[in-house]
């Protein structure tokens, strides 16, 4: 009997937990030519919702968790759950339902078919400010663009809500890099891929988690983990703004020695200067963020801390 690993990453979900555990735990009833596994990804929660887990755990063989000893993230989170599945096969699925579990048959079906990644693309997005909307869309467009150099695409209004195969998970848990863009990776690592169409619900119950300020930063990893175009750019800026001013110099020094034409003043002066000071500072500032990143990859320190499990993974306590 194959085994399907449910991976859900969870942070501070105690309102929901009950709602997606009879969900899944249906979907696994109705489903009993396979075998099921429910790992809970605990990123570090400060409510009841670890202990909530432990309860099912309890009763229910199927249940695992991992608890990491304080909160790394959603992509850390995942990868710390990529660790410890056991699964042929592993779905990945946000704790909040607004991906439908009761699609996760579907996606097995195209698994036995031969796909390996089998993703969920949004073909409406409830519950979601249009700003948001708009927000994203631009953002995959860009993104896109600025990763053809890298033969990838990244497809638009798609999740975390996917099917791996054994082989994609083996691939994901090799990348260890702390900078996380798990989206990209999914496509990054390749394999053979089948897209599905869904409605997204609004979140059953809880808080949204993500806010403006978290998607800005997922979305500067996003760039600068699959893509140098911003350096790329920064430098084509540089040439052309030395080759406008190179070109200025000339003229100022020919409209004076030919016309006695006194240098422009103040005004114009201090444009010229606070807009080359814009240039410079915009380019350190996208270098920063690429010499960050290999700051923070260097230390190679471990991408997180198993503060307790019931998954028997022995000398891995530690990553």
């Amino acid at each position: 009997m194959k085994k399907i690993s449910i991976l859900i990453p969870a942070y501070n979900e105690q309102e929901v937990l009950e709602h997606l555990y009879q969900r899944i735990g249906k979907l696994a009833n109705d489903n009993k030519s396979y075998e099921f596994e429910f790992l809970f990804a605990d990123d570090g929660s400060r409510d009841k919702t670890l202990e909530i887990i432990k309860d099912y755990a309890k009763k229910d063989d199927r249940v695992k968790y991992v608890s990491l000893s304080r909160n790394f993230g959603k992509e850390i989170g995942m990868i710390a759950g990529l660790d410890h599945v056991t699964g042929d096969a592993t779905v990945i699925i946000d704790a909040d339902l607004q991906d439908p579990p009761e699609l996760i048959p579907k996606m097995i079906k195209f698994w036995e078919e031969g796909y390996d990644d089998v993703y969920a693309k949004r073909s409406s997005r409830e519950g979601e400010t249009w700003i948001k909307i708009v927000t994203a869309n631009t953002y995959y467009w860009l993104l896109n663009k600025m990763t053809q150099g890298q033969l990838i695409k990244i497809p638009r209004n798609t999740g975390d809500f996917r099917l791996l195969d054994k082989r994609c998970v083996e691939a994901l848990k090799q990348l260890r890099e702390s900078e996380r863009y798990t989206k990209g990776m999914f496509s990054w690592i390749g394999y053979k891929k089948k897209e599905i169409t869904y409605d997204r619900d609004p979140r059953a119950a809880g808080e949204i988690k993500q806010n403006y300020r978290k998607l800005i930063n997922l979305a500067i990893d996003g760039i600068t983990s699959f893509s140098t175009t911003p350096l790329r750019i920064s430098s084509f800026i540089g040439v052309i703004v030395s080759a406008a001013a190179f070109i200025y110099l000339i003229v100022v020094i020919f409209k004076a020695a030919l016309f006695g034409d006194t240098v422009a003043g103040y005004p114009s002066l201090m444009a010229v200067v606070l807009f080359l000071g814009g240039v410079q500072l915009l380019s350190l500032g996208v270098i920063g963020e690429y010499i960050g990143r290999i700051f923070k990859e260097v230390k190679q320190r471990p991408l997180y801390y198993v503060e307790e499990s019931n998954v028997e993974k022995p000398n891995k306590k530690v990553r």
